[in-house]
């Protein structure tokens, strides 16, 4: 049995990375996000999978405009037209109100959409594919208030409720997983934080008061494999691969916190007691982040413009940081950084002015050092580069303000503390 496994689709999301496409009207990241959605599908329909699962977060909200649901909806039509069974899993992002008001995903259900199943609720779906039967457990986005009352979890730290809640779900799961057929394979679809999961964008984009769960929860010999979805780095979370449990994270980059990630989705060949998937990454856009320091340099505009063309910008959605000293501000031509980076599908331009006041400390000078109070202030001038044209003076006038009148000095001759 073949099975595609992708997540976290957020289509709809990073307008801000893209311009309008004057063709068509459209973000060009909306564009991008449909051409990657498209080639998992394309995938799917040229591997004639029996399966595929949906791991949530079709949108970045539960109310994705018209324009952004009909363009999800394309794409899954073709799944349809080719009569390949989709369980489309409830995510974060897709429930109105943290769980309250049914999620974005129900309208397939509503409409009775051929093939589709919606996984809304914690319960198991046996679904017939060309190649048998599979069992697909569904674990919807849990928040605390969907398995306790407050009045359970008052008085309680957030170690104890979070333990009830893992308690409480495990009766649950317990109770599907009593009701399988041992003799059909099994996938348990769940969207959800594992405990020893690596975060990505996900920690910043997160909706709705979720918990984290144990891996031993999730590591169950009925289980074939372990579909996720809501953490958007791929990885596999059981190295001895029994079951494996994968996240193969979001199939575009959401914002720059994902710059250095692969995309892709997972391609599974299951059997009862069998599996071997493989991650397949995706060609997706570019994000490039050129961080410049023009801060020690003499002449910043050249040194930055050479920061640029380091790089291979085109069609790239570029950051560039850079940091210089306030009297530098003058001396960058912006016009030039706009042609610099004319190549790039879109840029921002950061300035950061280091400040002057926040110097490293000088080692000889720290708590722990006895110092000569000249040579301590030797020392420092000699340090300050933006001090020695008045150095010698401000030496000469140390040395009057450490004798008195009578050439007596005023401080101990054991030196003092920095």
């Amino acid at each position: 049995m073949k099975i595609l496994h992708l997540s976290d689709i957020h289509i709809g999301s990073g307008f801000c990375h893209g311009r309008i496409n004057p063709a068509t009207g459209l973000n060009t990241r909306l564009e991008d996000f449909v051409n990657t959605l498209s080639l998992c599908i394309d995938r799917a329909l040229a591997d004639h999978v029996d399966l595929v699962l949906f791991g949530g977060d079709a949108f970045p909200n539960a109310t994705p405009a018209p324009y952004v649901q009909e363009a999800f909806a394309n794409q899954f039509r073709r799944l349809v037209d080719a009569d390949i069974p989709t369980v489309l899993l409830v995510g974060n992002h897709d429930q109105h109100s943290q769980g309250w008001g049914g999620a974005s995903l129900n309208i397939y259900r509503t409409l009775g959409v051929p093939g589709f199943v919606v996984g809304d609720t914690l319960t198991t779906h046996r679904i017939s594919t060309q190649n048998g039967d599979v069992q697909i457990i569904t674990l919807p986005w849990l928040t605390r208030s969907t398995l306790m009352t407050r009045q359970e979890t008052q008085g309680s730290s957030l170690a104890e409720v979070n333990q009830l809640l893992t308690e409480r779900l495990q009766v649950v799961i317990e109770g599907e997983i009593r009701r399988l057929d041992p003799d059909i394979p099994t996938v348990l679809l769940a969207h959800l934080m594992a405990d020893n999961a690596t975060l990505g964008a996900e920690r910043l984009l997160a909706v709705g008061k979720g918990f984290t769960l144990p891996l031993s929860l999730l590591t169950r010999p009925c289980f074939d494999y372990v579909a996720l979805g809501h953490v958007h780095k791929h990885q596999n979370l059981n190295k001895s691969n029994d079951p494996p449990v994968i996240y193969p994270g979001s199939i575009e980059r959401v914002d720059f916190s994902e710059e250095k990630e692969d995309k892709g989705y997972v391609m599974i060949e299951l059997e009862k007691g069998k599996v071997n998937w493989e991650f397949c990454p995706l060609a997706v856009r570019v994000f490039r982040t050129i961080e410049v320091d023009l801060s020690k340099q003499d002449d910043p505009q050249t040194a930055l413009l050479k920061g640029i063309s380091k790089y291979d910008i085109q069609d790239n959605v570029v950051r560039l940081i850079y940091k210089l000293r306030s009297e530098q501000l003058d001396l960058i031509d912006n016009s030039s950084l706009h042609q610099a980076l004319s190549t790039a599908h879109t840029y921002t331009i950061q300035a950061e002015l280091v400040s002057q006041l926040a110097k490293p400390r000088i080692p000889e000078l720290t708590a722990s050092s006895s110092i000569d109070p000249m040579a301590a202030l030797k020392t420092y001038l000699n340090n300050r580069e933006d001090l020695k044209d008045i150095a010698p003076s401000m030496l000469e006038a140390a040395q009057t303000l450490l004798r008195d009148d009578e050439g007596i000095l005023l401080v101990p001759q054991g030196g003092i503390k920095s």
